[in-house]
């Protein structure tokens, strides 16, 4: 595929600690949302979770990363992906801060401390869960590390966090994180930036595409179903055009969703939809498509994204003549509704197709932002009622008046009619498409509300 590059970012915060010891408590609180998922279970935060905020006034990166489990006999493969990943994480921040629980210093505290000496230039210490004085006594007894200074707070109430974001800051610019050299080329997110949810049932290589077009491995990848929780976000840069990825949790079946933790996950991923332009989903081709997948594109569709099927590991279907050409009318049958969506080979492991898929992209958002003049849109509206008049029974006769495009991205038309609640469903249907095929949206959901003329309304 052609180069994908990860545009210049703020300088990062990353957040760090053992198991519940309120990173991502700390994390929501800087971001004044709800973002990485808490709760009183250890090792719930599993990906490093990167959004950009402001500080105290300056922008940066905040990265939530995951617990340390260290614990002899009680790590998993998981869990040393999530500290390799952690530490990755750490090394490349320009601001570390470690959190600790005041009075609960543990042998894990002490390894990770260890670790970090080497990057005590740009490490603050929080200890957290002092709240209304609390625990200071023991807080404070955590210099004896050899820190010079920490600041005592309350992830979960506020307490003196608006004092450590100070200190964040007054590190950042003490060593050039703000500089003149440092912000040359800097990209923001643009209203012409392009943001994908990557979303699909479990194991079907979300994190391993979603990294692909990061050109990194941000989010962790294992045969493991549930992987990932949190929603990763990354920005990259392909033919100069900016792009947000969105790498979600797995949708199962909701009779499987049986942990807090994956309803929340879930509801997570959902709520992307609502933020993204272009939903892929992602498919396992072997596989084949399922009940779950039609549900998930059923849901984009309801929202307004763009949707295009992505069929990944397409590198192990059998090498026969037409077997594309099947698969995706095979898709187009079984999505009736959404016969419009392209359908698209990869792999996102080796990169195939990957190319075809953001060109796709970039073609489907041109047309998610295409705005209809209202007199060209009743001209159509004219052409396509000679073509195909509305009903004239007598409790089906219905007239359309005129009609005007209400909003872009999502794209919805808005007809004033005589009697709306005449309006057939076959006949929304036959304006749907044929305002894709003839006003150029034919990628994309189209919306059609019926409102009553201003006559019906008197």
């Amino acid at each position: 595929m052609e180069q994908v590059t990860e545009e210049y970012a703020p300088p990062t915060v990353a957040l760090a600690g053992r198991p519940n010891v309120g990173k991502s408590t700390l994390f929501n609180r800087l971001l004044h949302k709800r973002r990485a998922i808490t709760g009183p279970k250890p090792g719930l935060t599993r990906d490093p979770v990167a959004e950009y905020t402001f500080i105290a006034g300056k922008q940066v990166r905040l990265i939530d990363t995951g617990g340390f489990n260290l614990e002899t006999g009680k790590s998993t493969p998981l869990d040393s992906l999530v500290v390799e990943r952690t530490l990755r994480t750490i090394e490349s921040a320009d601001v570390i801060v470690l959190i600790l629980a005041a009075g609960e210093v543990t042998p894990e505290d002490e390894e990770f401390i260890r670790i970090l000496r080497p990057l005590r230039d740009k490490l603050l210490i929080a200890v957290n869960k002092t709240e209304g004085g609390r625990l200071l006594a023991e807080a404070w007894n955590t210099l004896r590390f050899g820190f010079e200074k920490i600041y005592p707070i309350s992830a979960e109430h506020g307490d003196n966090v608006a004092e450590l974001a100070s200190a964040i800051v007054a590190n950042l610019e003490a060593a050039g994180a703000y500089s003149a050299e440092r912000r040359g080329g800097q990209g923001a997110e643009t209203e012409n930036t392009i943001r994908l949810s990557i979303v699909g049932k479990p194991n079907t290589g979300k994190s391993t595409l979603s990294n692909r077009l990061r050109a990194d491995s941000a989010s962790i990848v294992s045969g493991i179903p549930g992987t990932t929780r949190d929603v990763i976000s990354g920005r990259f840069l392909w033919k100069d055009r900016n792009f947000v990825v969105l790498d979600t949790a797995g949708i199962r079946r909701k009779a499987r969703v049986n942990e807090n933790i994956e309803y929340y996950s879930v509801n997570r991923t959902i709520k992307t939809l609502d933020e993204a332009d272009i939903a892929v989903l992602l498919i396992d081709a072997p596989e084949g498509f399922s009940t779950q997948d039609k549900k998930i594109a059923a849901l984009a569709c309801e929202k307004g994204c763009g949707l295009i099927f992505a069929l990944n590991k397409w590198d192990a279907m059998p090498d026969t003549k037409n077997a594309f050409n099947a698969a995706r009318d095979s898709i187009h049958y079984s999505f009736g509704q959404m016969k419009y969506a392209p359908v698209i080979p990869l792999s996102a492991k080796d990169g195939a197709g990957v190319g075809a898929l953001l060109q796709t992209a970039v073609k489907m958002f041109e047309q998610l932002n295409r705005v209809t003049e209202t007199s060209k849109f009743n001209d159509f509206l004219r052409c396509a009622q000679s073509e195909n008049p509305p009903p004239q029974g007598p409790l089906t006769r219905f007239k359309i008046k005129y009609g005007v495009q209400v909003s872009a991205n999502p794209v919805v038309f808005r007809l004033f009619v005589s009697r709306p609640d005449a309006f057939t469903s076959a006949y929304r249907s036959f304006l749907c498409n044929k305002i894709r095929k003839d006003l150029s949206y034919g990628m994309i959901p189209v919306t059609l509300e019926i409102s009553p003329s201003r006559k019906e309304r008197r």
